[in-house]
């Protein structure tokens, strides 16, 4: 394995997966009798867990935040995890990095099973060593976690991995294994967000992260 390893994250970072996940969330929200909510409040939705976004919007009803999980994610398995698009140059620097020899893997919150089903279909999917996401049941949907079990998965330790994101939860997952990272500004965080959270280089293009990591 590579001594420097990227850590990817998905949504926002790979690609843009917008229309799906909020397409879903909709959904979960018309079928839960739920008013719909603006895109504006539901763009932060992207990045954290969605069962504890969910969970904050019904104070707490797990049984109802469960039935909205279910609904989103039978939405989901038929068309949201296709409505997604690869953001410009990212294909072209996963080859360049793969080509470089390094262990790349994608570490994100998305339930494992999408994730994967996301990852195998993209044109450099098979460039990852390992694809880690939330379990079924939400017991490991933290990115701390989710950086672990790579860390574990692929034998390696955190001093020798970079955690690449478009979100503070990436930033901060990194910071509490005591791991660089890398924040890419074109997802669904801000630049100042990515810094607050302990960003050691913010990232503008994905041929910047090339050079950032090279």
């Amino acid at each position: 394995m590579s001594g420097n390893a990227l850590f990817f994250d998905l949504d926002g970072t790979l690609i843009d997966s917008e229309p799906g996940i909020l397409g879903g969330i909709a959904h979960a929200l018309e079928v839960l009798g739920h008013a719909p909510l603006s895109r504006e409040t539901l763009l932060p939705w992207i990045g954290p867990p969605l069962r504890d976004s969910f969970d904050a919007l019904f104070a707490g009803d797990a049984a109802r935040t469960e039935r909205a999980i279910a609904v989103y994610r039978d939405r989901y398995d038929t068309i949201g995890w296709r409505e997604h698009a690869v953001y410009p140059g990212v294909a072209e620097a996963i080859e360049t990095l793969r080509a470089d020899g390094r262990t790349l893997a994608v570490v994100t919150s998305k339930n494992e099973r999408f994730a994967r089903r996301i990852v195998e279909g993209l044109p450099f999917g098979d460039a990852f060593a390992t694809i880690v996401g939330a379990s079924d049941d939400g017991v490991r949907r933290y990115k701390r976690e989710l950086i672990a079990e790579a860390l574990s998965r692929l034998a390696l330790s955190a001093a020798c991995c970079t955690m690449i994101g478009d979100r503070r939860m990436d930033m901060e997952g990194a910071r509490q294994h005591a791991m660089r990272a890398i924040g890419v500004s074109w997802g669904f965080g801000s630049a100042d967000e990515l810094r607050k959270a302990g960003a050691d280089q913010v990232v503008d293009s994905p041929a910047a992260l090339v050079a950032q990591v090279g």
